[in-house]
């Protein structure tokens, strides 16, 4: 295997979205689970996201984990290395962000690394280093209140110096759109002011274009799946890759019970769950009794096996952001995500071994739980369901494949539950 694209995202449904925008360009594209093992085979692809649930734990343990999976992607071949992170920039004042990007900026040997978490068609935009949500700054948008990682400083600028032990600067849109010579001439002037990583504006489609070709030239990147579309655009462009369509296996049939698990807390979510009420059997879990132990999961494992051979069900933990806060006040934000994200887990497993084939997983925390849990290497891309979420196939998976859909909280129409099940088949 000769990797032409390598990508390390800190969380599964990420991973996700930037294998699937991979996949749209024409690359062929695996997401796998971990940093893959050897015996684990894996088809010949152009690009390889290693899926890392790395976004919310210790700063040093992040590091480890993407800098044994960026050796495992350059011994493949891999020149340059995206580093995806979250398109709502979501990271603490102590990381993960900034360290990890310091740690593979510095084991790359690149004198500059291009940040930026845009994807105009998401409706993530950056000017003059600030992130909107649509029309209005993160700060002030409903997407601030991540229960784990809450965002309430718009500046991506302020944000990443506040992790990063280099410099921070900013290239803005009036460079950007003077095209990638532009860039590189802006990038060469901040590497003579000992800047060492740059923030970059992008408000259009085309922008992301410009990036791609720019943030080639080096080594290692920082960003959102907009920034993977740009360079896989710069890859297709440059003649290497031939821009071949996904592998239709991901998407042969495979039948079996179907179910759908929430655990998001965002709004996207909320409805969507709300919308599923009407064309499922859905069940909430009470946060509380989940805390407070597993008989909360084995009850809603029961209620669910009893309904399965009638059709698809939906499990949610979500809650609104007032709920989530007191429950976390009352038992601690780490004590609380862990319990939920266990019951859900353990959810899952028990489909599983039910007979479910076809899961489909809301919340970016809960994805994370339950492909662990389920020990699954890796999967092929598929169609997509909703921008930013496809249809996955497991690779190397003992109990037989499955199609799973692992959404980002925010990700994904009204009707996302329905969308997804009618895709997989």
């Amino acid at each position: 295997m000769t990797l032409k694209l390598g990508c390390i995202a800190d969380d599964y449904t990420g991973a996700s979205d930037l294998a699937n925008t991979l996949t749209r360009v024409g690359l062929r594209t695996v997401q796998t689970i971990g940093v893959p093992s050897d015996d684990l085979k894996l088809p010949e692809v152009d690009a390889v996201v290693v899926s890392l649930k790395s976004r919310s734990i210790e700063a040093s343990q992040a590091v480890a984990r993407s800098r044994e999976a960026d050796r495992w992607l350059r011994g493949r071949g891999a020149r340059h290395v995206l580093f995806k992170i979250c398109s709502t920039f979501d990271s603490t004042d102590a990381g993960n962000i900034g360290p990890v990007m310091d740690a593979l900026r510095a084991d790359s040997g690149d004198a500059i690394v291009l940040v930026t978490p845009a994807f105009p068609e998401t409706g993530r935009t950056v000017y003059q280093g600030n992130l909107f949500v649509g029309a209005v700054p993160l700060n002030e948008s409903p997407l601030k209140d991540h229960p784990l990682n809450p965002m309430h400083d718009a500046n991506l600028v302020r944000v990443l110096a506040r992790q990063s032990r280099t410099k921070i600067g900013l290239v803005d849109l009036a460079t950007v759109t003077q095209g990638p010579d532009a860039v590189r001439a802006r990038l060469a002037q901040l590497v003579s002011q000992d800047v060492g990583a740059a923030i970059i504006d992008a408000v259009f489609d085309a922008d992301l274009t410009t990036i791609g070709a720019a943030a080639l030239d080096h080594r290692v990147s920082v960003g959102a799946s907009g920034i993977g579309l740009g360079l896989a655009r710069a890859l297709v462009a440059s003649g290497r890759v031939t821009s071949e369509a996904a592998d239709a296996a991901a998407m042969a049939r495979v039948g079996g019970p179907a179910a759908c698990l929430a655990g998001s807390c965002s709004q996207a979510t909320l409805g969507q769950i709300a919308n599923a009420e009407k064309i499922m059997p859905v069940l909430h879990l009470d946060p509380e009794r989940v805390v407070q132990g597993p008989d909360e999961a084995r009850l809603a494992l029961g209620w669910a096996t009893d309904r399965l051979a009638d059709g698809p069900v939906l499990i949610a933990s979500s809650a609104t952001p007032d709920e989530v806060q007191a429950l976390q006040a009352r038992h601690g934000r780490e004590v609380a995500g862990h319990a939920i994200e266990q019951a859900m887990a353990d959810i899952a497993e028990g489909l599983v071994q039910g007979g479910v084939k076809r899961l489909v997983v809301a919340g970016g925390e809960t994805s994370g739980a339950v492909v662990d849990r389920l020990k699954i290497p890796g999967f092929l891309v598929g169609a997509e369901i909703a921008a930013g979420v496809p249809v996955l196939r497991t690779v190397g998976m003992q109990a037989g494949d499955m199609l799973l859909a692992l959404k980002s909280g925010n990700f994904g129409g009204p009707q996302f539950f329905a969308d997804a099940l009618r895709l997989m088949r």
